[in-house]
């Protein structure tokens, strides 16, 4: 991920974080763990002043399929599993990785769900987006990485229905 991609999903993140969506009620519960790689607000807004913007490429060409995802991560885990442990609270697997039981809170609209098929994984720079934003021109093994990442602020646990409705749309739209 270049510099500038990263800098647009940290100021994803923060908007994320920083003003909640207004038609749902306020958090149920504490906020889960904070994400990894989250900078402070002054080191956001430093690198953002200093990001420059180029307009998007065309959707030409974009299929998911260019970004393989949902990789096995640890052991038999997934991204998606491994994403959902991350994310969640008192998360229990089984054997085979699933999330049995646990909470997760959705920074999206303030609810904390108790059953992981409530959850989506979001890209917060979607995979749409990122083809636009340059992706096309990555290696397939850049794709997979992008698509997997953990150890950055891209992929975040969500309300699944609310998710939906955000679609494709990217941090600047949504």
């Amino acid at each position: 991920m270049s510099a500038n991609q990263l800098k647009l999903v940290l100021l994803g993140t923060l908007a994320l974080f920083s003003s909640p969506i207004a038609a749902y009620p306020a958090p149920e519960t504490a906020p889960a763990p904070a994400l990894p790689g989250v900078p402070s607000a002054s080191t956001a807004q430093n690198e953002l002043a200093q990001l420059i913007l180029a307009p998007q490429g065309p959707q030409e060409g974009y299929s998911r399929a260019k970004f393989p995802h949902w990789i096995t991560q640890r052991g038999i885990c997934d991204t998606r599993e491994v994403a959902l442990k991350r994310d969640g609270t008192n998360v229990a697997q089984s054997p085979s990785c699933a999330p049995i039981s646990g909470s997760w809170y959705s920074p999206y609209d303030g609810r904390t769900w108790d059953r992981a098929s409530d959850i989506d994984i979001d890209y917060v720079v979607p995979l749409s987006n990122a083809w636009k934003s340059g992706a096309s021109e990555w290696t397939t093994d850049r794709r997979r990485a992008f698509a997997n990442d953990v150890t950055h602020p891209q992929l975040l646990a969500v309300t699944d229905f609310v998710n939906q409705v955000k679609g494709d749309k990217g941090p600047e739209d949504w």
